[in-house]
């Protein structure tokens, strides 16, 4: 198929083309959407520019869908950008006109000028993104290359249109774009490109955490985010934003004993859980495991190294690095927390006899996260020795039978004491106060060690037997 055939199999670009004849205004399909249809990539957002005033045409190509579709077409306006997006169907449609644009060295924030095509192409951030398919009468369909973008999209190569030392200076952005754009679509770094990366990664500190962020999460849903994050490594980028993981690598050797690499392992460990999740924030919950790692590193003569209590301090520094990097707190942040805590205790469970009890306390503990925590664990298991990992996995699969028969029997996944504080401080005329979490908290234990079930006569008789030790009575009404 070639571009006309393709415009014409999707009737938007006919009818943006009788809405810029109609108002004489030179118009093109840019960017994105160019790249991917060369690709063969399925791509829901088109970019428009024309010659003059996008937010114009906008408004007309939205009042022709409104006749022909017969249903209203909203408009959304960025002044402040000089763009406008239509929202029609499943697609969006963005509308600018064309510009030319410079920047000032303190910011990313270009001053914006009226331009040709040529200047719209020229501002562009990569080849692969500079291309525009012409929607005039007098070359419809035709596609202008001014910086060769299809070869480069045959060598699968990611290379910027003008000097990239000027790119990326200009627009610091644009270097966390280039791994994004190699690691979504598995494409090369130029060598010019990539080494202007290196030059240049201390002007990502004037862009906003809020878009590098934006960019990260992009690399991290990609098919396999290890090869973005070690472009970032390389490329001194995530040195800029991320030095808690940057420290993660290394191996440093003692009396000739050494560790793993914890940030390659990290990459594996990441790269195992995309292969059988979606779940950016399961994803993260891989990326920050271990990355507590370098604090409680510990050298002992006879043990060689160890990381003791590395999960319960990555748990508490999950919030910090979530705030910096202006991910949200909320209950996604809670998630990868637990998760960070958790995530050696299937890997225990694994070395020896499984109790109901351990069996019981995980299930409470993880609640209805234990799936996602088993699928961090089973992507934890990194080692060389195939036959070490099969021991490993085959042992996991036996702990979640286990886990199963557990729940059926005792359904102790995310329950709540059917003894309240409320009732045993009636019970024994007592005032909120430490004894009666102390009461209560004994009653969840017994339970979890499956001394008494969780119904409430056996759990009332216990409860008096906890309190008769106290030296608690029951008062009588």
């Amino acid at each position: 198929m070639n571009l006309q055939e393709s415009l014409h199999s999707n009737p938007i670009f006919s009818l943006v083309a009788q809405t810029a004849h109609q108002m004489q205004r030179e118009t093109y399909v840019v960017g994105g959407y160019v790249r991917d249809l060369l690709l063969k990539r399925p791509s829901k957002d088109i970019d428009f520019v024309c010659i003059g005033d996008g937010i114009s045409l906008a408004r007309e190509v939205a009042k022709n869908l409104k006749t022909q579709a017969g249903h209203t077409t909203d408009v959304t306006v960025f002044k402040n950008f000089g763009t406008a997006m239509v929202r029609h169907e499943e697609y969006e449609l963005e509308f600018v006109g064309a510009r030319k644009e410079s920047y000032q060295r303190n910011s990313r924030k270009p001053i914006v000028e009226n331009g040709t095509l040529q200047d719209d192409q020229n501002r562009r951030d990569f080849t692969i993104n500079a291309m525009a398919i012409s929607l005039n009468a007098d070359n419809y369909g035709e596609l202008v290359d001014p910086f060769d973008g299809v070869s480069d999209l045959k060598r699968k190569m990611i290379k910027t249109p003008l000097d990239p030392a000027i790119t990326f200076s200009d627009d610091p952005l644009r270097m966390m774009r280039a791994v994004r754009f190699a690691a979504q679509l598995s494409f090369d770094i130029a060598p010019k490109t990539f080494d202007a990366l290196s030059d240049h990664a201390e002007r990502l500190k004037i862009v906003s955490q809020e878009r590098i962020t934006t960019e990260l999460n992009k690399i991290t849903l990609s098919s396999l985010p290890s090869y973005g994050f070690k472009l970032l490594f390389h490329s001194q980028l995530l040195h800029q934003f991320f030095p808690e993981m940057v420290a993660l690598q290394g191996v440093e050797t003692v009396n000739g004993k050494s560790h793993k690499d914890n940030f390659y392992h990290t990459l594996q460990v990441l790269d195992n859980v995309a292969q059988v999740s979606d779940d950016l924030w399961l994803r993260w919950a891989a990326i920050l495991h271990d990355i507590a790692k370098p604090p409680t590193k510990r050298f002992h003569p006879k043990a060689g190294w160890t990381f003791h209590g590395h999960e319960d301090k990555g748990a508490r520094m999950v919030p910090y690095i979530f705030r910096k990097l202006k991910l949200p707190l909320d209950q996604k942040m809670k998630f990868v927390q637990k998760l960070v805590r958790l995530h050696l205790r299937p890997i225990a469970l694994v070395k020896k006899e499984v109790t109901d009890s351990a069996v019981r306390r995980l299930l409470y503990e993880a609640g209805n996260d234990i799936e996602a925590l088993m699928k961090l664990c089973r992507a934890d298991i990194t080692s060389k020795n195939h036959s070490r990992v099969k021991r490993y996995l085959h042992n996991f699969d036996l702990v979640e039978e286990k886990m199963q028969a557990v729940e059926e029997k005792d359904q102790v996944r995310n329950f709540q004491p059917v003894i309240t504080g409320e009732e045993i401080m009636r019970t024994f005329g007592l005032k909120p106060s430490r004894v009666v979490g102390d009461i209560k908290n004994e009653l969840k234990e017994a339970v979890l060690d499956g001394k008494i079930r969780n119904e409430h006569p056996e759990a009332y008789e216990y409860m008096l037997k906890i309190a008769d030790i106290k030296g608690l009575k029951p008062v009588r009404d």
